[in-house]
């Protein structure tokens, strides 16, 4: 697919929507559900935007790593994949993942030469890791996760401590991930910066900690899925353990990220006793701030608003781990899908809203934020049943304008309410000042974890 198909798409998406609009302002009538256990009925709107507007025309699939999906299904969930890479440590879907345990390293590779001049610490070596996971749906799958060493012999007790950085990757493309910078430097594509506005990865090593990055968007770039986060973090800290000879195994791991990286490390920290209990003497705590803790409300405030475009790259990622909501997308989402809109990265995600699109027209189904199909997404990704393995500290801006505070605050008297040791923060300004504003208290705090301090607990 290129931007000449891109452009033609669009365009004719555009006459789409134009054409249903003059439709319905003709008079044509609005669907009328029926009564009884009948399928949704599409609006008049997206009634006119499918008439109007032919679906892509889209290749035979090949066989898919995610299972039997019809035909036309299947064509379309592998055109809205992210491109690839070109790297195959990335692109290649290995064989054999039955027969592997969770966290079995396939490959790796040493990119010190090239990772070393985007880290603003002296490091000792850089490795990029390839290993077995698994999907949101339970299947087998893998992840890629870079982990940083200092130059510096590590001097305090015990094994070489880890911090794990969960980036705020929140793309849809697979040059956007921090394993792809750091292995592929600089391409016009990818985003470089490493430490973008907090110097986690930079302060860490500095200390003489390792630092494990990892892709957290798991290999279909399935952007805030939890379940796919958790999977991926879980599995790189079992994988760097069992590398032969390592320096780090029984060393304390923490976990750490803002926003789309704090739904990372939140819910690693949920899943733990249930997906890797064998880590729950390992990881010594998790830090998250603004974070997203109820995706129906955050995705009712951001319809049709300012962070339009956010929630529908949310539910463009979420449809490749969960491809019943592809059967859901009108001709004009699919046309958009398959554009090369699939493989942009964060920076863009903000501005594609600015117009205010509401998901309802990208849907084939009315309200579709109110469907059986979203309350049963809601509620695969809901952990709000959950009890952290780990100490947690929770911060978040006084002032956001994207993720309501109250989230925060009662994932906190919560997590108190269940005996978690825990510590909350509000901190000044808004959600990407929160990051800055924010940053020091919780370092100071994932320092103390790393360094065997007992965690603080100030529930009351």
């Amino acid at each position: 697919m290129n931007w000449v198909r891109a452009r033609t798409g669009l365009a004719r998406a555009l006459t789409g929507v134009t054409t249903a609009c003059c439709l319905l302002l003709a008079g044509q009538p609005s669907a009328v559900a029926e009564e009884g256990p009948t399928p949704p009925v599409p609006s008049g709107l997206q009634r006119g935007i499918d008439d109007a507007l032919p679906p892509p025309a889209l290749p035979a699939a090949p066989a898919s790593p995610i299972g039997d999906l019809p035909p036309e299904l299947a064509a379309l969930w592998h055109a809205v994949q992210s491109p690839p890479t070109g790297d195959p440590i990335f692109d290649t879907w290995p064989a054999g993942l039955d027969a592997m345990a969770a966290g079995a390293v396939i490959e790796q590779r040493d990119i010190t030469a090239i990772a070393a001049p985007r880290i603003d610490a002296p490091i000792g070596r850089a490795v990029l890791l390839k290993f077995r996971s698994t999907s949101a749906a339970g299947a087998p799958s893998f992840g890629t996760a870079t982990l940083v060493v200092p130059a510096a012999a590590w001097a305090g007790p015990g094994d070489r401590p880890v911090l794990v950085d969960n980036k705020p990757i929140n793309s849809l493309g697979l040059r956007c991930t921090p394993g792809y910078t750091m292995a592929h430097g600089e391409d016009g594509t990818s985003s470089s910066a490493i430490d973008a506005l907090t110097p986690t990865t930079a302060s860490a090593v500095s200390r003489g900690y390792a630092v494990l990055i990892p892709d957290h968007e798991g290999p279909f770039m399935a952007y805030a899925e939890p379940n796919v986060a958790a999977h991926v973090i879980l599995d790189s800290i079992r994988a760097v353990r069992s590398l032969p000879g390592s320096e780090f195994a029984a060393g304390r791991f923490a976990l750490t990220g803002y926003s789309g990286g704090a739904i990372a490390s939140y819910a690693a920290a949920m899943l733990l006793d249930d997906y890797a209990p064998e880590l729950a003497e390992v990881v010594v705590g998790a830090s998250m701030g603004g974070l997203v803790t109820d995706n129906r409300v955050v995705a009712n405030s951001f319809d049709g608003k300012f962070a339009s475009g956010v929630l529908l790259a949310v539910v463009l990622a979420y449809a490749r781990e969960h491809p019943e909501i592809l059967a859901n997308m009108n001709h004009l989402a699919q046309w958009v899908a398959t554009s090369p809109l699939n493989n942009v990265c964060g920076e863009a995600l903000g501005p594609l809203g600015v117009v205010g699109i509401p998901l309802e027209i990208a849907a084939n189904i009315p309200h579709p934020l109110d469907s059986a199909l979203a309350d049963d997404i809601f509620a695969r990704t809901d952990l709000s049943d959950r009890t952290s393995a780990v100490p947690l500290y929770i911060y978040h801006a006084a002032h956001d304008l994207w993720i309501p505070l109250e989230g925060a605050q009662q994932l906190y008297r919560t997590q108190c309410d269940r005996g978690v040791p825990a510590v909350f923060r509000s901190e000044p300004g808004e959600h990407v000042t929160g990051l800055t504003t924010g940053f020091p208290g919780a370092f100071d705090w994932l320092d103390a974890r790393l360094r065997g301090e007992p965690a603080p607990n100030e529930c009351s």
